[in-house]
């Protein structure tokens, strides 16, 4: 008998991950998930304007410190990402650091975060489909019917691709990510070369800054990273994990960071001029194209965005299907959740389950005449607590998870001890400045579900309770391939 095949007797007959499409993402496919997450394409055409009407010239400077934040989060999550492959995302990394209790609270942030962040997305595609056709004299461009049918449109593309396989809906996330960037690369490339002034030193080096102003505007200029670590849910079928997913998240943060500050670096100078400046601009970009004389702009800006938002929709509802068949693996939730497509290799039957309800939510509140731009501040508000709970979480576990296997370091300390309690801060202001009623009652139904569930399987199930925090394993069948 030899070495490997007496080591592969000691080893599980299968991963606790199989049926999965495992290692067969390329590194650039996981990053254009990570990326899509963020949907920095949209970001860049919303955020500026919300962090200026907080801190003014020194926009940027909130948002450096932002990006700073969004790395020590990235750092945190790499401790992880880089000694494990996971499908659960933070859920599953969480429960290895703090256990079942702290996991399930996790796992419920990133329910509400992914659940709502899709629904926001299926809305977002929707309305920029309705602008664009009414750019193009279509009618009717933007009326309820339209907008509904559009979005369930979107649902179903998002649908088709999730299912057909990873590969698939990773190249279709790719090709669209790369266009929604190029077309804002585009149109705020030409807005700053049109204005002129390309050098702005009041922004680089201005002469005062208000640091309580620059603090205030490190808030919202952290809604340009919400969904940066999407890629972890990538770990099972990604090429090289170790390697792959840690650098695709930190690469992400920074990409959107670069992103926004070409944004919001463009906007401030080309409204320097304007009483009030860029945060008394409603509608920014499209103003700016138009003191330009460059109507095609807005066109341009609306395809980016609503593409954007299609790569969104389809990078979160695959990670959301994920972490549900992880917790179906565990039974935390039912058992079929957990089974995946014998020739897609994808978890079908929870895209059965997710996407009719992440479509069908906005499309019946459109139909009730809630107006799109409300409906949609209000969920992607809704959906960064869940994701600022399931952040903070991790960055709790990760150096506890590091002294559990004797690889505790300073750094590691540090770094958790900056960003917890920043996040703490930041979770606490985003839930104080959500919508009234609906932050506290969608936050709180998933909640008590989740101790609810907690509670049942505590008392019925608790074997189900220790196997929490499944992750992808080297089978024998994976050793004895290899010798092959």
């Amino acid at each position: 008998m030899s070495y490997s095949t007496r080591v592969a007797d000691q080893l599980r007959g299968q991963s606790p991950m199989s049926g999965l499409d495992r290692r067969k993402l390329a590194p650039v496919q996981v990053f254009a998930q990570s990326v899509s997450g963020a949907a920095p394409a949209a970001a860049m055409a919303v955020i500026p304007a919300i962090v200026a009407a907080a801190a003014g010239v020194a926009t940027i400077w909130s948002i450096v410190i932002a990006i700073g934040l969004a790395l020590l989060i990235a750092s945190c999550i790499g401790r992880f990402t880089k000694r494990m492959a996971v499908a659960g995302s933070l859920y599953s990394l969480t429960a290895k650091g703090l256990g079942s209790r702290a996991a399930l609270l996790c796992g419920s942030g990133l329910l509400i975060g992914y659940g709502l962040l899709t629904m926001a997305s299926f809305t977002g595609a929707a309305m920029m489909l309705g602008t664009l056709a009414g750019r193009f004299g279509v009618p009717p461009a933007y009326t309820t019917p339209t907008m509904v049918a559009g979005l369930l449109a979107v649902a179903a593309l998002v649908t088709a691709c999730a299912v057909r396989g990873v590969r698939l809906s990773a190249a279709v996330i790719l090709l669209v990510e790369a266009l929604s960037i190029g077309l804002m690369l585009v149109v705020f490339g030409t807005l700053l070369v049109s204005h002129g002034r390309i050098l702005d030193s009041s922004q680089l080096l201005p002469t005062t800054i208000d640091l309580g102003a620059v603090a205030v505007g490190v808030l919202p200029a952290l809604g340009a990273f919400i969904g940066f670590e999407t890629a972890t849910a990538m770990g099972v079928e990604a090429r090289r994990p170790f390697r792959t997913i840690p650098r695709a998240v930190t690469r992400t943060a920074a990409l959107a960071g670069v992103l926004s500050l070409f944004a919001a670096y463009t906007q401030v100078a080309g409204f320097a001029g304007v009483p009030g400046g860029l945060a008394a601009q409603p509608d920014p970009v499209p103003t700016l194209a138009a003191a330009q004389q460059l109507p095609w702009l807005s066109i341009v800006l609306d395809a980016g965005v609503g593409t954007s938002f299609l790569a969104c929709a389809l990078a979160t509802t695959t990670a959301l299907v994920r972490l549900l068949l992880s917790a179906g693996r565990e039974r935390v939730v039912p058992a079929w959740l957990g089974r995946t497509h014998p020739r897609f290799r994808t978890p079908h039957l929870a895209i059965a389950a997710t996407v009719p309800i992440t479509a069908l939510v906005p499309a019946v509140l459109l139909a009730c005449g809630i107006a799109p731009n409300r409906l949609l501040s209000t969920m992607l508000t809704t959906s960064a607590v869940g994701y600022l709970l399931a952040y903070l979480l991790v960055c709790l576990a990760a150096p506890v998870f590091l002294h559990r296997i004797g690889e505790l370091t300073v750094t590691a300390v540090v770094t958790t001890s900056i960003i917890v309690p920043v996040l703490l801060a930041v979770l606490i202001a985003f839930a104080a400045s959500s919508p009234p009623l609906v932050t506290p009652v969608v936050a709180g139904a998933v909640l008590l579900a989740a101790v609810a569930r907690y509670l049942w399987l505590r008392l019925r199930h608790p074997d189900r309770i220790r196997a929490i925090g499944l992750y992808d394993e080297t089978s024998a069948a994976d050793l004895l391939r290899s010798r092959l």
